[in-house]
């Protein structure tokens, strides 16, 4: 028997002003609206599948005097027949047109007055979700999405929860649409899981089938505007369960959120971030993963977007409220973080830059052997970044960074190696960029050498001849 979902998942942490689907979630009509509209116009023979014995009687009567005699209020006279005549038609009907035409007609059904969803989900037909999940496989593209469409209000708008082999099959066919290139219903899709990822128990079953990182790497890849906040809105959504708002930055979140919110023209877009950022900080019940939220968000450089932001002065009081709120946060975080919570947050960020942490002599003294803690998390993200990162300015700090940890720590030659770090330096000797070059030729000798004040004076007299107009390169021992 399924489970029971609360009818309200998230009780008053939902502020009606802070949920922003009347007037955002169908401000773009979609490509499936704009096709259901002309379906509606169509006209079915329903006669000649009744001569051809494909529909019987009882079911050729009922959808006639629904459909052609605007008996509108059938499906509340008789609940029952009409589950079993819509089943019974969807399971025997195969042409395209005709099956577009019946999943109209039921969307309109349940789209008039929501109660209507317990004609379908308490049904003596049996499971009501095998026959809907079975034309998702259909090859009409409107067949499928106008069918993910009634499925997500089935889930959504019953009492008991979608049942979880059901569940998993649905979510994870909405997530292969997302991924799918130029799906010209992905604004269909997106609004499906803006509605699921109400409802806090298919939250963690969107996240079983890795839902989260595919959100975030479609946002990372520039979607247009209303995907966009559509999306930022699911992750809305799943930052209020704490536990999902603790693990969103462990998907990079934040600097993902950080450069849409950097890049929105879109009032809406900017207001949706801001509100997710907020989340990131209030919902987390481990302060300290608040206070890393609140430093990667530091490091992804959003006080600056808040200093625009509070200039502009905005007529919407949420965006305002927000704004205020992560000020506040945030400069309140920057005066307590040390300088190693400054370095992890940047290397955890992969947004490596010459901030003056890593030319510091102290620092690395210091804290060279922290970067063991952890499973020697920072040195593997170093590492990774190493092998991955196609942006100069992150190489080079890498490969320095690298190099100092070395001269530092008395194994960190070998374990670096282990790691692989010194094949990737190496690979970088080669690389087109002259300063990635040069950290990797001075990363190298760090590895190689034994002699630690011969080479500090070699390295320190490389770096004033190689310093150039502001830019700091090459190392100081």
């Amino acid at each position: 028997m399924a489970q029971k979902a609360p009818t309200n998942p998230d009780g008053d942490r939902y502020n009606p002003k802070r949920v922003y689907i009347r007037e955002d979630m169908i401000a773009a009509t979609s490509v499936l609206q704009i096709r259901a509209s002309e379906i509606r116009q169509t006209q079915i023979n329903w006669q000649s599948y009744l001569q051809s014995q494909m529909i019987t009687q009882r079911d050729h009567d009922y959808i006639v005097n629904l459909d052609q005699r605007g008996q509108k209020n059938l499906p509340d006279q008789n609940p029952e027949t009409c589950a079993d005549v819509f089943l019974n038609l969807i399971t025997h009907i195969s042409k395209d047109n005709t099956i577009q035409y019946i999943l109209v007609l039921i969307d309109d059904i349940l789209s008039e007055d929501k109660s209507r969803v317990k004609i379908f989900r308490e049904s003596r037909h049996g499971s009501v979700w095998q026959p809907f999940l079975n034309l998702l496989n259909r090859q009409d593209e409107f067949v499928q999405h106008m069918t993910a469409r009634i499925i997500a209000k089935l889930a959504c708008w019953h009492s008991s929860l979608m049942e979880k082999s059901d569940l998993h099959f649905y979510l994870s066919w909405l997530k292969d649409q997302l991924k799918m290139n130029n799906n010209d219903y992905i604004q269909s899709v997106a609004r499906c899981l803006q509605m699921m990822l109400r409802v806090d128990e298919y939250r963690f079953a969107f996240l079983s089938v890795d839902g989260i990182s595919t959100l975030l790497s479609i946002l990372a890849s520039r979607v247009n505007f209303q995907v966009q906040y559509q999306l930022v809105f699911c992750l809305w959504v799943l930052t209020f369960n704490p536990l999902l708002a603790e693990k969103m930055n462990k998907f990079n979140a934040i600097p993902i959120l950080a450069d849409i919110l950097s890049d929105s023209v879109k009032e809406k877009v900017t207001r949706i971030v801001l509100a997710v950022f907020r989340n990131l900080i209030e919902k987390p019940e481990d302060h300290q993963v608040a206070k890393e939220h609140c430093i990667a968000m530091v490091q992804c450089k959003v006080l600056k977007q808040l200093s625009i932001l509070e200039q502009k002065r905005s007529d919407d009081e949420d965006i305002m409220n927000d704004v205020d709120f992560l000020n506040e946060r945030l400069q309140a975080s920057v005066q307590d973080l040390s300088s190693f919570d400054q370095y992890a947050t940047e290397v955890k960020s992969g947004r490596l830059e010459w901030s003056p942490v890593h030319k510091s002599a102290k620092f690395w003294r210091e804290n060279a052997a922290r970067l063991n803690e952890r499973g020697q998390e920072l040195l593997r993200t170093l590492v990774h970044l190493l092998e991955k990162s196609r942006d100069p300015v992150v190489l080079a700090v890498a490969c320095y960074d690298v190099g100092e940890y070395v001269r530092h720590y008395p194994r960190g030659k070998h374990i670096i190696e282990q790691l692989g770090g010194k094949q990737r330096v190496m690979y970088l000797l080669s690389h087109e960029d002259p300063n990635v070059r040069y950290e990797a030729l001075l990363a190298v000798q760090k590895l190689m050498v034994h002699n630690w004040e011969y080479l500090g004076k070699q390295l320190e007299k490389e770096q004033i001849d190689k310093q150039t107009g502001g830019t700091a390169v090459g190392a100081k021992a």
